[in-house]
């Protein structure tokens, strides 16, 4: 198309949009007087001489001058030019500075023509200009060397079409203006509707005046992290504004829009900090009110930016009734090295007023630690860490704290661990260990501070020093292992306090167990192990009978003490392979073959009896004459328990079976049968014990599962039969069922889980879990699969600005599927060892989640119990996908924990402090 004139359009400079961790809007009366000296109005020059600025309107009809005598006019093949600076050799007569600092470089593509008199030169159609680290490129460029400017506008097709806008690059700066005027030698400029990006913030402006390679004064700006440009769903409309590329702009009056309507959120003042990297700053708290403990602020405080590995959020709660609560969150990567979590939760909760008779005072807290190291930055040496301990009501009592998962999880529990590998030969491996176990709902403490473990390799004594080991002899091999413990159990009132450490135990057991395996008539395979245990303890008894008070009385003896122990043990096993073909020649079945594996093996056990550990002590009566002899070990009171006092020898009998099944594919292109699962496994294991005076036979142990609806459903299932009867009174006796008149075994437990997940095929579509949401939960306990709820932390659930969901095309939504999913837990359990022939537990939990829209999401979990007869732990959750908004609304519908949450906030990182949130938090339970 043929070229007319220049036109206009917006700017847009271009800086690599790099996220910031926090960026808040702080409100600063002291920019006042700054703001007011801002001055749009001229740009000087170099000599303080006031230059006009045209209007915007008038760089849009710039045409070619008339040719004169004054006019040269330079041939296309000659269009680029170089204009250079003075080069005669100065003297030494005081001169005043060049006039350029560099050289002007120029193209065309129509002509390129210089008036003499006015001292202009005029570019027409894909003109370029570049002067050191500037380039402009538009439709047509004025240079205008008396005044030291350069005017750059668009053109005109012959469509009437704008085409070709201005095109402003210096340094890392990118400008598409509709017009824009550069004075090259102080480098300022004005720019006429400029679209500005700045760390993902589109900054749109009428008149922006460059300062220089730092500083920008925008008049009438726009702001908005909205994806279209043209027309933003909500922007913030500012008078007056200091843009300082990747720092900071600083901003006057700024009301809110939302599609063009104004809305009265407005704020005086404003400041934006911008920055390539992590920033620190305010976290502004959500409010609400309770109506125990009044009005309230929650989750506010500040967020510091320690480093690039390394950040820290410090936030509080703070209630009218007096009741307060402190959050340390922190963050810390090392890439390649490792990668952790900390978090620190404290609350002191009023209930009530003071002088009333329902007042209480509590604190409650929670300390929380994940770490985990990469494996091959140390791959001798790992620590890694998971770590929930606290009050044992803190889930139940906390006010700021929405984690459904982890308030409907009984136990808590903790685990940090260092490992170190020992190369050579034989290798020697070490691990220190301290763990926590806590029951939420008595309260009781279990901890090992610490458990130090040691293992040597297996040492193959007699094994020749090439080939292969072969019999009996040369497979011989032995290991040294050695575990020490310092256990203690207490409960959540004493934790932490020195009476803790009253009742710990301390024992260390060494280990030394030879084994040796062969094969026995090519099919058969033997092994034999005999065991070794010495265990040493600092924690022992002594019993004896008070006569006096009639009562038996146990003393604790702390000191150094230990016993020995010995087992041998032999196993005799094979397997066994069946295939049953359906195919014959010439036929297509769908059933092909199905193959049957089965691994007997037959074991035998010997313990011999300890009792030179035993001793015995008298039972009187007030006459001093002797009732009984009662026997106890020393060892009681220890760490590992006493030695065992009876002989046994038992024979173990197990039988597991493994059935795959060769279907015909449903794809015609396979050559091959698919291969499928019947049951991944099906167990039997019983015992009899020669040493037994009775009830020699154990109760048969029957488990198995499978996996059905291509690995969708998996299946598990058990149960126990027990050979023995029963008497009148449902105790067991010492006579086969059998023979008193039943069958042969009674069925007497069994149990039935199945886990099924489902979802759309082909809608592989983004979680609306976000990964911290899912840390939250998993950190505190909770399941993965949303069975339990979901956390509803909002705040942490916001997208950044880079957000995969892209519009779909028209075609797309004509054949939109609705993605889905579902996952089912269903489990059942049955007891009858008294003939009690009842269902102990019956429930199916669901959870699942549909996009009725693109934009659009709910999901639920919650189970019922068919023994009780009610619904179990209930949640309803709602999400809409507001462009660059997110709403959220989560619902408790019933139970002590009814209660609901709501939230709507911009998606961004960079103004995810404008937000709205409302809860109904849950009833306080006496």
């Amino acid at each position: 198309m043929a070229i007319q004139k220049p036109s206009h359009t917006l700017a847009k400079i271009h800086t690599k949009a790099l996220h910031t961790n926090r960026i808040h809007i702080l409100f600063a009366l002291s920019f006042t007087v700054f703001i007011n000296t801002l001055s749009f109005a001229q740009i000087k020059d170099g000599d303080d001489k006031s230059i006009e600025i045209p209007k915007s309107e008038d760089l849009e009809t710039v045409s070619p001058p008339t040719k004169t005598e004054d006019t040269i006019v330079i041939p296309k093949e000659e269009l680029t030019t170089i204009i250079e600076s003075d080069s005669t050799k100065t003297d030494s007569t005081k001169t005043k500075p060049a006039l350029l600092q560099g050289t002007v470089s120029y193209t065309a593509q129509d002509y390129n023509t210089f008036n003499r008199k006015e001292q202009k030169m005029y570019l027409y159609n894909e003109a370029k200009v570049n002067y050191l680290d500037m380039e402009i490129t538009a439709g047509t460029i004025v240079i205008d060397y008396s005044k030291n400017l350069i005017y750059a506008g668009r053109v005109k097709d012959t469509a009437g079409e704008f085409a070709q806008r201005p095109v402003f690059k210096q340094g890392e700066n990118i400008v598409e203006p509709d017009s824009i005027i550069f004075n090259f030698k102080n480098k300022k400029a004005i720019i006429f509707n400029s679209n500005t990006e700045q760390q993902g913030m589109k900054i749109r402006s009428e008149r922006s005046k460059k300062e220089n390679d730092s500083v920008y004064f925008l008049n009438k700006m726009r702001i908005t992290t909205a994806e279209s440009e043209e027309d933003p769903e909500y922007y913030f409309m500012i008078d007056k504004a200091k843009l300082v590329p990747n720092k900071k702009i600083v901003a006057s009056t700024a009301q809110m829009f939302i599609y063009d309507v104004p809305t009265p959120i407005i704020v005086p003042f404003a400041f934006f900090p911008l920055s390539k990297k992590q920033t620190s700053g305010v976290i502004f708290p959500s409010f609400g009110e309770q109506n125990d403990r009044g009005y309230f602020l929650q989750n506010g405080g500040y967020y510091f930016a320690i480093s690039d590995y390394l950040d820290l959020a410090v936030l509080g709660d703070y209630y009218t009734n007096g009741s307060y609560g402190l959050r340390i969150e922190n963050n810390y990567k090392k890439r390649y090295k490792y990668n952790g979590r900390f978090g620190f939760r404290y609350e002191n909760i009023i209930n009530s007023e003071r002088g009333f008779p329902d007042y209480a005072k509590s604190t409650i807290y929670n300390l929380r630690w994940s770490h985990s190291q990469d494996t091959k930055s140390n791959p001798n040496s790992r620590f890694s860490a998971s770590v929930n301990l606290g009050s044992s009501n803190y889930y139940q009592q906390s006010q700021n704290q929405v984690n459904t998962a982890s308030f409907l999880n009984n136990t808590l529990a903790s685990s940090v661990s260092y490992s170190k590998t020992f190369e050579g030969e034989p290798q020697i491996n070490m691990s220190l260990t301290a763990t926590h176990s806590q029951n939420t709902q008595t309260e009781e403490i279990n901890l090992t501070l610490p458990t130090l473990q040691a293992s040597v390799g297996r040492v193959y004594p007699f094994a020749p020093k090439v080939g292969s080991k072969k019999g009996i002899i040369q497979n011989i091999n032995l290991q040294y292992s050695v575990r020490a413990e310092n256990r203690i159990q207490t409960t959540d009132s004493l934790f932490f306090k020195s009476e803790m450490f009253d009742d710990a135990k301390i024992g260390m057991r060494h280990s030394i167990p030879v084994t040796t395996n062969f094969k026995l008539f090519n099919y058969f395979s033997l092994s034999a192990n005999a065991n070794f245990d010495e265990t040493w303890t600092l924690n022992t008894i002594n019993r004896y009978y008070d006569s006096e008070n009639s009562e038996t009385v146990t003393e604790d003896i702390t000191g150094f003490d230990s016993y020995r122990t010995y087992n041998f043990g032999a196993s005799l096993g094979t397997t066994i392979y069946g295939q049953f073909n359906f195919e014959k020649e010439g036929q297509d079945k769908k059933i092909k073959a199905i193959r049957h594996v089965m691994r007997p093996s037959i074991s035998y056990n010997v313990n011999p009896a300890f009792d030179r550990y035993y001793d015995s002590y008298e039972v009187t009566d007030i006459n001093g004459e002797t009732l009984r002899e009662d026997e106890y070990s020393r060892f009681e009171g220890g760490l590992y328990g006493a030695p065992n006092k009876t002989y046994s020898s038992s024979i173990g009998l197990s039988l597991s079976n493994n059935i795959e099944a060769k279907v015909r594919d449903k794809d015609s292109t396979q050559t091959e049968p698919k291969k499928i699962t019947i049951l991944n496994n099906l167990n039997f294991s019983t015992s009899y014990n020669l040493a037994g005076d009775s009830l020699r036979f154990s109760p048969v142990r029957m488990s198995g599962g499978t996996q059905l609806f291509d690995n969708k459903m998996n299946v598990n299932f058990g149960a126990t039969l027990d050979p023995y009867a029963l008497d009148n009174n449902n105790n067991k006796v010492d006579e086969f069922n059998i023979n008193n008149g039943g069958s042969l075994f009674r069925l007497t437990s069994a149990n039935l889980t199945l886990g099924y997940s489902l979802n759309s095929k082909g809608n592989e579509r983004k979680s609306n879990t976000s990964e911290r949401s899912r840390n939250e939960t998993l950190d505190s306990g909770g399941r993965d699969d949303d069975l339990f709820g979901r956390s509803q932390d909002f705040a942490d659930q916001r997208y950044l600005d880079e957000d995969d969901d892209k519009e779909e095309e028209m075609g797309d939504l004509y054949n939109y599927g609705i993605p889905w999913s579902l996952r089912l837990a269903y489990a059942v359990n049955y007891s009858n060892s008294q003939r009690q022939n009842e269902i102990s537990s019956h429930s199916l939990m669901f959870s699942g989640d549909i996009e009725i829209s693109p934009k659009w999401s709910i999901g639920a979990s919650s189970g019922y119990d068919f023994k009780n007869q009610g619904f179990s732990y209930t949640q309803l959750r709602f999400a809409r996908d507001l462009l660059s908004w997110r709403m959220n609304f989560s619902w408790i519908p019933f139970s002590d924990r009814s209660s609901w949450n709501f939230f709507i906030g911009i998606k961004s990182s960079i103004l995810k402090d404008l937000k709205y949130e409302k809860r109904l938090q849950p009833d306080q339970q006496l």
